[in-house]
């Protein structure tokens, strides 16, 4: 059987490969390494979109497709019956938290203000001193998967308090469920977004969501643009009552003259929360037990049910 994996280098990164297995490197979906026949697992390119999702119809006797995202909502729907659709969660735990408590910590002590004041050769205390802090904020995650409690993990040290939001309420795990958002909101002091993107969290950040968070709250979203409602954003922000952070917008990229850009309390950033040097090894390694275990007749991990 044939594997197609999109990076020359995850073939060193894959470990042992399993015997009978060909790994084949597909870098351009219009360049096929050879036919397509017999490819049985096949790894998109990281955040591929529909024009690599286009490739499913060319591919016969394909039986897994491993994602190297930990989201599948681009996948959800489009995947033939009878192929197994699989995420990459846990890989990004780590970079994704790390941008979080970025996010948190340059929108919270102002260095968006002061990155500008510095581009403009300014000594900016008076303009922006005394910032906000960290210390003792309430945080609200909404999303208590894998990437959540390394978020939880994170935060920790910097004296804040949590409350956690999944899809399911996990009482002995002090686990919070997504009904209960409209009484949470306004003990919180920052939103952390982490769900993945289903029909259930599509929109899931309107107008009655935003406006339940207190004066001055920060909104942070890691997950996907459209969690957020767009216009709401735009509509509550420019009002200058709270704060975010967005590494996901909707649309994305995000057209040059859309208001987002131009709020002085919006800190942006190009979805690149995952995209680390580190992404590759620890994605491959997981490329890599996959492709043992399916080849090996073992179940897959990380099977995407219901859009997760």
């Amino acid at each position: 059987m044939k594997a197609w994996i999109p990076h020359p280098d995850g073939r060193r990164l894959l470990g042992e490969v399993p015997p009978g297995v060909t790994v084949e490197v597909l870098e351009d979906p219009s360049r096929l390494p050879s036919a397509p026949a017999g490819v049985r697992f096949w790894v998109p390119p990281f955040l591929s979109g529909p024009d690599a999702g286009a490739l499913l119809t060319e591919l016969p006797d394909v039986e897994v497709v491993q994602l190297l995202s930990a989201g599948a909502d681009a996948w959800v729907g489009r995947v033939p019956a009878g192929v197994t659709l699989c995420d990459a969660r846990g890989v990004h735990d780590s970079a994704t938290a790390e941008w979080v408590v970025t996010a948190i910590l340059a929108a919270l002590r102002g260095f968006a203000p002061l990155a500008r004041a510095q581009a403009r050769r300014e000594w900016a205390y008076d303009e922006v001193a005394p910032t906000d802090e960290l210390a003792g904020k309430r945080v609200l995650i909404v999303g208590a998967g894998s990437i959540g409690a390394a978020v939880r993990a994170r935060l920790a040290p910097f004296e804040v308090s949590f409350t956690l939001v999944a899809r399911t309420p996990r009482p002995a795990d002090g686990v919070h469920g997504v009904a209960e958002l409209p009484t949470l909101l306004p003990e919180a002091d920052v939103v952390v977004l982490l769900v993945p993107l289903t029909d259930r969290t599509r929109g899931l950040v309107d107008e009655r969501f935003l406006a339940a968070m207190p004066d001055g709250a920060l909104l942070v979203n890691a997950a996907r643009g459209p969690v957020a409602r767009t216009s709401a954003l735009v509509t509550e922000l420019s009002s200058g009552r709270l704060r975010a952070a967005l590494d996901v917008t909707d649309p994305e990229p995000l057209p040059a003259d859309h208001p987002l850009w131009e709020l002085p309390n919006v800190l942006l950033t190009p979805h690149v929360a995952g995209s680390v040097r580190g992404l590759l090894p620890r994605a491959y390694r997981l490329v890599g037990e996959q492709l043992r275990r399916f080849a090996g007749g073992e179940d897959l991990a990380n099977r995407v049910v219901d859009g997760y």
